[in-house]
């Protein structure tokens, strides 16, 4: 989803923000910034939400593509287009696949996902950013490492943390786990 990459290009061009800015501003390092610049893969969902601060648009802004003003009803019929964000900018490519929820809504504040986990193989990476995060388990066991503490939950369990917080969400008893997920990140 290289339209990703390209909004990001366009909103610094159009702020005339260098990769050096966009990274002092992120928090990201500037090899980090110019690795989201040049590759077509979608960054990690953390650094969306930082790139989107530093830009002032919300998170959202890079996923969305028409937008109605007033509310946005999603079927289960419809076939969701689905989204893997890298890891945290390696090559390894993520352990979970993000189906938007209300991507023509505009101006919304909440992020909504229909989320697919896949269980992690090999290095936990934990991530941090602004905002907070609702997971709410429809299929499988989840496991959230959240600061020092582990969580696993089960059908029907819900979660709802600051993600200033050193956090990771993966799925448990080595199969796939579905959630809901609602991501807030202040613009």
């Amino acid at each position: 989803m290289a339209a990703v990459t390209e909004k990001i290009k366009n909103l610094c061009a159009a702020k005339k923000i260098s990769a050096e800015e966009l990274a002092e501003g992120s928090g990201l390092t500037v090899p980090q910034v110019k690795r989201i610049l040049e590759e077509e893969r979608i960054p990690s969902l953390a650094s969306i939400i930082k790139i989107a601060r530093a830009l002032g648009v919300r998170p959202g802004t890079f996923l969305d593509d028409t937008e109605a003003m007033g509310p946005v009803v999603t079927r289960h019929t419809e076939n969701f287009p689905t989204v893997t964000f890298t890891s945290h900018l390696t090559d390894d490519h993520s352990h979970m696949d993000f189906a938007s929820l209300a991507a023509k809504k505009a101006g919304r504040n909440m992020e909504p996902f229909l989320i697919e986990i896949r269980p992690i193989n090999g290095e936990k990476s934990f991530s941090s950013h602004e905002g907070e995060e609702f997971l709410y388990v429809l299929e499988g066991t989840l496991v959230v490492y959240y600061g020092k503490e582990t969580y696993e939950l089960h059908p029907g369990d819900s979660i709802y943390y600051d993600s200033i917080v050193d956090h990771l969400v993966t799925a448990g008893d080595n199969s796939t786990a579905t959630i809901l997920g609602v991501v807030y990140a202040p613009a």
